[in-house]
């Protein structure tokens, strides 16, 4: 019988495709492998509740041997964090009795799993109809610029009419949900915390220039922009304590503007990031429509690449991993092959590789890629429409 690393040398000679299946310790959270279950928005927990069904769609990626699982960015105890109700939240006691379900079912497989923390900001109103009462939590009331983007013109008219900036009071407010919310991530079991602050979003949108600008001490130059989700990470921390990891996703681009960019150098990329390492972030997951592509003109450095350069901490790849299209491109994506990760992983560029869609069409991503099975192919239409 031929052994599972026989397999991966045979795929790979140099080897370096073991490198996938290293182990890594970040604080409490022991690690089999480097490949992490990307958060995805699913939409199937009614009311916000999560189900069986939800946890049988986990434990399945648990089952399949992916290192961890980061559930679908999940609304925070707060009014206005999510738009759609079928979007699971972290607060009320059905949804955590759902997450314990949840968690259970992956720890009972092996697996680990943390949930990512979310607060839509400027982007309120983009996946459905809302309450006209509520304000969308915007730094400067503004919704950003529009560049390059998959958002309807129709969409786009109304979420540009100015809002009312966000007050001190909603300041602390949100902060103060960011808290209790990973303080129920810790009581129903997760083993860690991810937040997600990137794409335009309320954290990502306190760092982007054309949404924020404040005159005060949460706006201004770089070092001010970053200040919020600085004192969010802070608050965290205090309320988790030192055992458990917190990831922190963080983009250049924007849904309102892929061309957008919170930094045009590394050295300001390295106030923002190691400003959050300070505050206590331990993973940075560095979110771009493709991996592999260089983050800064004269370096081949991807983003995650110089997240780790720039902080020294544990750095997460993601985008279109094994596809030939970045999401929402239009046409069907290709199966690609592995080589630039295989080689990233190896030369200890980044450390974490995190894969959303080929997650979708084989549960058991890592068990196929260990035994050197072909990459999956990808439907949209198919995979993304069922909770498998």
């Amino acid at each position: 019988m031929t052994s599972d690393l026989t397999d991966s040398r045979r795929v790979d000679p140099e080897g370096a495709v073991n490198a996938l299946f290293e182990p890594l310790q970040v604080r409490s959270l022991a690690l089999p492998n480097r490949i992490v279950m990307s958060p995805m928005t699913r939409e199937h927990s009614p009311g916000g509740v999560p189900g069986a069904d939800v946890a049988a769609y986990y434990r399945r990626r648990a089952e399949g041997g992916s290192g961890l699982v980061i559930t679908e960015g999940v609304a925070i105890d707060h009014p206005t964090a999510v738009d759609s109700p079928k979007v699971p939240r972290l607060h009320g006691e059905a949804a955590l009795v759902g997450w314990r379900g949840v968690v259970d079912e992956v720890h009972e497989a092996g697996g680990r799993i943390i949930p990512q923390l979310w607060h839509v900001g400027p982007l309120w109103g983009a996946m459905s109809d809302v309450d006209p009462s509520l304000t969308s939590m915007r730094p400067s009331g503004v919704w950003g610029r529009a560049g390059r983007t998959v958002y309807p013109d129709d969409y786009i008219a109304r979420a540009s009419a100015p809002t009312a900036a966000m007050t001190e009071q909603d300041l602390e407010d949100v902060i103060a949900a960011y808290v209790r919310s990973a303080r129920n991530a810790v009581e129903v079991g997760f083993d860690g915390i991810a937040i997600h602050a990137a794409h335009g979003y309320l954290l990502d949108s306190f760092l982007w220039e054309s949404t924020n600008q404040r005159t005060d001490q949460w706006g201004g130059d770089l070092q001010r922009r970053t200040r919020f989700p600085v004192e969010v990470i802070r608050a965290i921390r205090r309320e988790i304590g030192p055992e458990l990891p917190i990831f922190f996703r963080f983009s250049q681009h924007k849904q309102q503007d892929y061309g957008a960019r919170i930094a045009n150098t590394p050295a300001e990329l390295s106030v923002v990031l190691n400003a959050l390492i300070d505050a206590g972030v331990d993973v940075l997951d560095a979110s771009i429509r493709r991996f592999d592509i260089p983050a800064f003109e004269g370096s081949d450095l991807t983003l995650a690449g110089w997240a780790k350069k720039l902080t020294g901490a544990v750095s997460m790849a993601v985008g279109s991993v094994g596809l030939s299209k970045p999401l929402r491109d239009t046409g069907t994506p290709e199966p690609a092959d592995l080589d630039g990760v295989f080689r990233r992983l190896k030369s200890n560029e980044f450390d974490l590789v995190a894969i959303g869609r080929l997650h979708l069409a084989d549960p058991a991503l890592a068990r196929t890629l260990r035994r050197g099975g072909p990459i999956p192919t990808f439907d949209r239409e198919r995979h993304e429409g069922q909770l498998y």
